[in-house]
This record gives structure tokens, sequence and C-alpha cells, in this order.
């Protein structure tokens, strides 16, 4: 047997749905091409269609577009199907008996974990359930990974959470996030930690301002009925954003265990500056995409299942302080948007300029250090440097790194990257309880003021462009500007 193969049986609750056969399948199918999975392991896909275990796998291979014809009917071999009313107890000791029998086919020595890949508000049931009807393993390990949304507040997620850990213990507990799997968010606190220069500079002292960009191109696209009651505030601020600033603003960790890195992320959810209701409006703005100024794209409120009067904001933009003496007085400038020119995630470090320029009295410009995300990948540091000739001028010179065409294509995807993560029991790169818990606080203070003020006059930007206005002078109050413009 391969020694880096992984026994385990996966229950994918929610298993016909897009995001099982648009992520959790391929990425799969990755780790079984990779010599990860082999022969024992199996999935087992539960929804409420009356699917065969042939139809099922012929879903799933529909969507594998790596390997060969064998090696993809081979991978579906492994997947099986049951048909299953979450709220029905007799389903899960159907359930039961397909587990058992797979476990002892396939030797998975007990190891499970169960995905929940539906919505939330089954999450506490599908748990209770596991646990009245014994679905759990005494011989291996149990394993729960949750998506994304956990809760739409506090008190939701906290219901939630309460629901979740009164059949697994804490630490059986995974919270996907996969912004957290994606390669350049992984490589910051190397950036951070294993270079002197960087972990000198990392701080109030040297660094003026960071600046966080989320830009996707489409618009709600068939996510119109979820979005209505979500907004781009709970969308992407809440989880995506917030893990971004645990990774650039979290104490050094005191080891590479999950322990420390955990308790070192802590730190930022914990300090996280709350804002009282007078100083949200200037800190935080909002906006709602329009029409297009070609008319190619319809606005929010022509979308499909959109209320025509909706004031949902498919744009935030907005200043975040932590209350550590690392970063007393350094803003984190943030911003999300549908429907922006194009699809870009980059964060960049803006350093403070020079008190005095030794070579000339003209202003020197602040040294940046960007971080391309996605699509791109890599690293980017806007030094000053002479200018070439006579000139004793200063000028910018980037110095430049990107992942190769090669590099870039053995970066793994994030749920494949998670997933195994996940199976090998590496907690580091999920979400605890405490980053959550943190997160939602603010941003319900954030969300209440929005709840009981007027909202602006929406839609306030049109389709293709970079936000509302307001945007640009969240930033230009402070004299600042955004670095990336598009």
């Amino acid at each position: 047997m391969n020694e880096n193969e992984k026994r385990v049986l996966m229950v994918i609750f929610g298993g016909s749905g897009d995001l099982a056969h648009r992520k959790l399948y391929p990425a799969l199918f990755e780790l079984y091409l990779k010599g990860q999975l082999d022969q024992h392991f199996a999935v087992i896909g539960t929804a409420r269609r009356p699917w065969t275990h042939d139809y099922f796998r012929q879903t799933v291979a529909e969507n594998l577009q790596a390997g060969t014809a064998a090696q993809q009917q081979a991978f579906v071999g492994h997947f099986y199907y049951q048909s299953h009313d979450v709220q029905d107890a007799d389903h899960y000791i159907i359930l039961k008996k397909l587990i058992d029998t797979l476990d002892e086919q396939y030797q998975l020595h007990g190891n499970r974990i169960f995905y929940m890949a539906m919505r939330p508000a089954l999450f506490g049931t599908i748990a209770a359930h596991l646990k009245s009807e014994h679905l759990l393993s005494a011989s291996g390990f149990n394993r729960l990974i949750i998506e994304k949304p956990f809760g739409h507040d506090y008190q939701s997620a906290l219901a939630l959470n309460d629901a979740v850990i009164s059949t697994f213990a804490r630490d059986q507990v995974y919270r996907i996030d996969h912004y957290l799997g994606k390669e350049m968010v992984q490589n910051i606190p190397y950036l951070r930690f294993d270079n002197p220069l960087m972990a000198a500079v990392w701080n109030h002292d040297y660094i003026d301002n960071i600046q966080i960009t989320l830009a996707e191109k489409l618009g709600v696209e068939e996510r119109g009925g979820y979005y209505e009651t979500a907004g781009a505030l709970r969308d992407m601020v809440q989880n995506h954003i917030m893990q971004i600033i645990a990774m650039l603003a979290m104490p050094r960790p005191a080891d590479n265990t999950d322990q420390a890195i955990t308790a070192a992320r802590r730190e930022v959810f914990t300090h996280l500056h709350q804002y009282d209701a007078t100083e949200i409006p200037r800190k935080f703005i909002r906006g709602q995409y329009g029409p297009s100024e070609d008319g190619q794209a319809l606005g929010y409120r022509q979308e499909d299942k959109i209320d025509p009067k909706s004031n949902v904001e498919t744009f935030v933009a907005g200043e975040i302080q932590l209350d550590l003496p690392q970063w007393q007085g350094v803003p984190f400038y943030v911003r999300t948007g549908k429907r922006l020119p194009l699809k870009k995630t980059r964060i960049d470090v803006v350093f403070k300029s020079a008190a005095q320029n030794l070579f000339g009295s003209e202003t020197l410009a602040a040294p940046v250090l960007t971080i391309e995300v996605e699509p791109e990948m890599g690293l980017t540091w806007h030094l000053n440097a002479k200018e070439v000739g006579q000139s004793t001028s200063a000028i910018q010179r980037p110095l430049h790194f990107a992942l190769s065409q090669t590099e870039a294509g053995q970066v793994p995807d994030a749920y494949e990257r998670l997933i195994l993560e996940a199976i090998n029991g590496r907690r580091s790169n999920f979400v605890s309880w405490q980053d959550m818990s943190g997160a939602w606080q603010f941003i319900d203070g954030i969300r209440q003021v929005w709840e009981e003020c007027q909202c602006p006059h929406f839609p306030n930007y049109p389709a293709g462009t970079m936000g509302p206005a307001a945007s640009d002078q969240l930033l230009q109050a402070s004299g600042r500007h955004w670095i990336f413009t598009n």
C-alpha cells in the first residue's frame, strides 16, 4: 500500500449539490491522482433525490477534467449514494448500515469525515442525529467539515456552534474558509516570520496602512435568493477578509502547532477595535451596482430573484483597526464588490515614506509590498531608487516575483489542500470558534447601524466600475488613496 495513502470514509450531506460537484469531487479526484487516496477510501453522497449509485457516479464523472477515462472510472467506483431526509431518524439508521458496510469493505479503520455542504439551518439537526443514531465511529477518527455561511449574526452562529459541539468535540470541527487554502495566503506567515527584514518592519513603526481588495467581475448570477439574505458584508467581509487580516496581523506563534497558531490568530479577533454608532458611517460605506454604462450588464435590482427595490449591498469598503500594540494607528482598508471591472484578490502593504529625502526636495513615494493572491500569484515590492542618468531624482522600481506557469500548475486547488489537511487532522488553516465569534460581533455592530439608518441612494455605481465614489473618499479623508486602481 502507498504509505501516503489515507484511509477515510467521507459522508457528504448535500452530495447532489453544486458545491459538491464543482469543487469537492474534483478536489478528491486530484488527491486520488496524487496517491493521497487510493484503494482505502469511500464517499457517500446524500440528498433527497432518489438517485442510484450508478447515476450518482455518472454525475461525479461529468465534473472530472483531469486524468484518463480509466482513472476517472476507477475513482467514481468508490462513490455511493443514499437518498436521505436529514430530519428523519430512520434514514440515519439506513445510512449507518451503508457506512458500516463500506468501512469493512474498504478497511477504513473507522475513520470518518462528515461534510455539511448544505444550508446551515440543518447543521444542528444533522449533528444531533449523527449522535443519537450512533453514526460516529468508536475506533477511528470522527471529523466534521462545515461550509459557510455559519449563521447570519453572532447569536445564530452561537446557536449553531452549540448544536454542533453537542455531538463533536471542538477539535473535531473544521470550519472551512477556502481563502485560507489559497497559495499566496498560506505564504503570508512564511513571508512575515521567516525573513528577518520583514519581521523587523512588520509593525506600526514602518507600516502606514494595509489594503485588501477582493474584487469580483460577476454579479450575483444564480445566487440571488441567498444574496438577498446576506449582502457583501456577510458574504465576504465577515469571513474571507477577516481571515486574511488574521494572517497579516497575528503575532508570531510560539511554534508550528495548531494550538499555537490558533492562539496567535485569536489575538487578532479579540482585539478588533469596536466602533460606536457615530463612527461606523465614517468607517464603513456600502454600494449597490446598477446597469453598466454600455447597457450590457444588468443592475442588481434587475437580476433574477432580486427585489426590484432591494437595498442589499453588493459592495463594501471599510477601515478596520486593531487594538494591539504592534498595530496601533495602522488602518486596514478593505473593499469587496460584485460587478467590478475584473476578478482580483490582492493585498497592498503600504510602508511609511522616508521622513526626509536625503537626495532632493521632492516627495518620495511610499514603498509598497503587493501580494497577488488571484488570478496572478506573486509578490512585487516597489522601492525607491535613483533615476537613470544624470538625474538625482528618485523613482520607484519594482522587485517582482511571480509563480511560473509550471509552478502555478502545481498549486493545488484550495479545497484539495484543505480537505487533505482535514484528513490529516491539521486544523491551523481552519476557522476556530473564537475567530468566528469575534468577526461576527464586529460585523453585527456595522449591520445594526446600517439597518437603523437610511440607506444611501442605490444603485450608486455602474456595473463594470470600481465601486462608489465614497470608497475613494474613505481613504482621501486621511490623505491616502487606494494603491490598486485597475
